[in-house]
């Protein structure tokens, strides 16, 4: 198993600061935001320095109900290679649904959802982890994700989940201490038996970071600094076994260099005290059996797991009925942070849209969020977003914002962008200034 050590996410916004941090043996950088023809110059530097960088997807949808695609799988292998990465790792969780499966609209999450813990469901991932390490060149680890609800009727527990999927496949596990800390307060699950259940042995490496909690349920931010309890978990894992590497995750709210040392310094402590305490009980860890047992998932049992998710993403984010079994309140909650995420990342894909509506984007993204499902990522979102507004009474929307809305849907919509011909700039300017009149 590939040694790690101690990293640190890497991100366009502290690429500056992550080069200059001492003691940084490799970082993550998420697969779908790299171009592997026009990578990063502070990636491309680190990597000159022999620092590893290991691409971590978020959108192949392993958990989900459909086979993984093969552009997304074949996108993922190729930012691998390029990196010359020892491993890639994705999640276990489902982030679209609906479309020929279920025959519904497809529907996107934007934000990876929880996958039932049923026999169904893990035959279906474990299928779909086969076919994914069958297309990638290195090793795949896949992550376990912090959850708001949970699914009525589960037949395992998150431990026993995770052993039975790295057992039938062989696939590395990426352990989140900061979501089994999320789902210790918001599923009341305790994180100590979940790591006793799991096959430690089998750990590509550990990510840890901050949240927050408000009114009982914490938020799996990787906004904030990273709690203690989380700390603790991580020193009761590295007592346990030793991981072959640790990460810290922080995607904003980016706080000074010296606060985001200080924090990889809190691990490198938790860490140090976990392995202090595994030394005295004198353990050694041994390697993982994997029995790689092969099972078939029928289509009748994706059908089966594609109907019920597409059923839970359409209460999530069309405001259809709330699946039976699940807790309405808790749902709630989780639609209403889908839509703030929406927003938020729509903000950032598209940043002149808020700066077009001013203080009305917000209001005006959630209310549209309500009834129209993303269908095909954020940049899609972004500009289905704006023809929803002009498709709306004139009356509602100044026609200064208006005509600005509609000139920045023109130039985004088409296969390419529109002309920057002097001669083609100057009729559209002579159009706009005559639509005006």
């Amino acid at each position: 198993m590939t040694s790690l050590g101690t990293g640190i996410g890497w991100r366009p916004e502290i690429a500056d600061v992550v080069e200059g941090m001492p003691g940084i043996d490799w970082v993550e950088a998420v697969s779908e935001n790299l171009c592997p023809g026009h990578l990063p110059d502070s990636l491309l530097r680190l990597r000159e320095r022999g620092v590893t960088v290991v691409p971590h997807g978020v959108s192949l949808g392993l958990g989900g109900a459909d086979r993984p695609d093969a552009g997304r799988l074949a996108a993922l292998a190729e930012r691998a290679e390029v990196l010359g990465s020892p491993l890639v790792t994705e999640h276990i969780a489902f982030v679209r649904a609906g479309g020929a499966l279920t025959a519904s609209p497809l529907m996107e999450a934007g934000h990876l959802l929880p996958v039932p813990r049923t026999r169904d469901a893990l035959d279906v991932l474990c299928e779909n982890v086969r076919i994914a390490q069958d297309a990638l060149p290195v090793p795949l680890a896949v992550e376990n994700i912090a959850a708001l609800v949970s699914w009525p009727d589960e037949e395992l527990t998150e431990g026993q989940f995770l052993y039975e999927l790295a057992d039938r496949t062989g696939v590395r596990l990426l352990i989140d201490v900061a979501n089994l800390h999320t789902n210790h307060v918001n599923l009341g699950e305790d994180p100590a038996r979940a790591l006793g259940e799991l096959p430690l042995e089998a750990i590509a490496y550990v990510h840890v970071a901050g949240g927050f909690e408000r009114d009982g349920v914490w938020h799996d931010s990787h906004a904030h600094p990273v709690p203690r309890p989380v700390l603790d978990i991580l020193t009761d894992l590295a007592s346990r076994v030793a991981p072959p590497g640790v990460l810290l995750e922080r995607d904003e709210n980016f706080p000074e260099g010296d606060e985001l040392h200080g924090e990889v310094e809190a691990i490198r402590v938790a860490v140090d005290k976990g392995r202090a305490a595994r030394i005295a009980a004198g353990g050694v860890g041994t390697a993982p059996r994997v029995s790689r047992t092969p099972t078939a998932a029928g289509d009748s049992v994706r059908q089966r797991l594609g109907l019920a998710q597409a059923a839970l993403l359409s209460a999530l984010v069309a405001g259809t009925p709330v699946p039976e079994g699940f807790d309405r309140v808790r749902l709630g909650v989780q639609a209403r942070a889908l839509a703030g995420k929406r927003a938020d990342v729509v903000g950032k894909v598209a940043p002149e849209l808020p700066v077009i509506l001013g203080a009305r984007y917000r209001p005006a993204f959630l209310a549209y969020a309500q009834d129209c499902p993303m269908t095909g990522g954020y940049r899609r979102d972004a500009l289905d977003f704006v023809a929803h507004v002009l498709r709306a009474d004139p009356g509602e929307v100044d026609p200064g914002v208006r005509r600005e809305l509609r000139e920045w849907w023109l130039e985004r919509s088409g296969p390419v962008p529109r002309s920057t011909r002097p001669g083609v700039r100057l009729a559209r300017a002579t159009r706009r200034v005559l639509l005006r009149r």
